[in-house]
């Protein structure tokens, strides 16, 4: 189908187009709604047809977030456990989004659109937290209201420009989609670039569970730092012996504990994603004994230790 036809069938049935694009892409499917918006507002043939695009894009994102609150909300950290697992780049870690989250309140809804990895795991987020529903769907729907309506309007204010390019496009298809093509092909390698060099990266020096049971055991001076996220913290109970720690005041939470002491760091990530940056972080701090659990918290279920009640 050529893109002039694309351009018709969208102008034809531009409200359902927008809305199945919108929910497709705000469940998680890799489908992108910005150049659809785009275009759908380019083509709007009045103020009125646009206000229907826009209402029918913050439906579909609101449906969407509501459906990721209600999975954050049954089954907690188990959902974002499985989004930050299903990232292609480990480095990215869920907790670190979520005691932003956590910082900024309802705010970090009405932004979370335009902060890329963002847009998925703050609903699902703020449902294992237990926000208030009437809270969270008010901020859901500014915030899906400022995205959509931003990308409509640039294409309603540029309509004459979007259409030229369209047509530069139509004529010169098949070189297009060998730069699609190509871009995808360069974005992929990239990604996985990324996920070989934060391998090498983590490359760090770790620590098994059955060790630092002994160390504490032996009571030797040992800092441990928990830096799972507040939803799992709260669902599964803080560790014994533990200080709770976010990512961005982790020198708060080491203190004062003396440069010479050992550390452990401890994650719920894939590949111990999280407590490998806390430990190089602490590492290039000055802290001379830095080490991550190898396995994260599972390793440390795993090896029958216990949360307190």
């Amino acid at each position: 189908m050529e893109l002039s036809q694309i351009s018709e069938s969208l102008q034809r049935d531009a409200v359902w187009v927008v809305f199945l694009n919108v929910l497709l892409q705000q469940a998680g499917l890799p489908v992108p709604a910005v150049p659809t918006l785009l275009l759908a507002g380019s083509l709007a043939v009045s103020s009125s047809q646009l206000a229907n695009i826009l209402a029918a894009a913050i439906v579909a994102s609101v449906i969407a977030d509501w459906m990721w609150y209600l999975a954050g909300r049954a089954f907690g950290y188990r959902v974002l456990s499985g989004l930050c697992k299903l990232s292609i780049n480990p480095g990215s870690c869920v907790s670190q989004t979520e005691a932003r989250f956590v910082r900024w309140g309802l705010g970090s809804l009405v932004v979370a659109k335009f902060i890329p990895g963002f847009s998925t795991v703050a609903p699902p987020i703020a449902g294992s937290l237990r926000m208030a529903l009437p809270g969270f769907l008010l901020a859901a729907a500014a915030g899906a209201a400022l995205w959509a309506g931003l990308a409509l309007g640039a294409g309603w204010i540029l309509r004459r420009e979007v259409q030229t390019v369209i047509s530069a496009l139509d004529e010169q298809a098949g070189s297009v989609f060998v730069v699609v093509v190509g871009i995808a092909a360069i974005w992929l390698g990239w990604k996985l670039w990324q996920k070989y060099r934060f391998r090498q990266w983590s490359a760090v020096p770790h620590i098994t569970p059955v060790e630092l049971l002994a160390a504490m055991e032996a009571r030797q001076p040992l800092l441990l730092l928990d830096l799972r996220g507040a939803s799992m913290v709260a669902e599964t109970g803080p560790i014994v012996g533990a200080t709770v720690a976010e990512h961005d005041r982790l020198l708060d939470a080491v203190g004062d504990w003396p440069t010479s002491q050992p550390i452990v760091t401890l994650c719920a990530c894939p590949e111990d994603a999280g407590a490998v940056q806390a430990a190089r972080r602490l590492l290039a701090a000055g802290y001379l004994s830095v080490r991550p659990l190898k396995g994260g918290y599972e390793a440390w279920l795993a090896a029958g230790n216990a949360t307190a009640v």
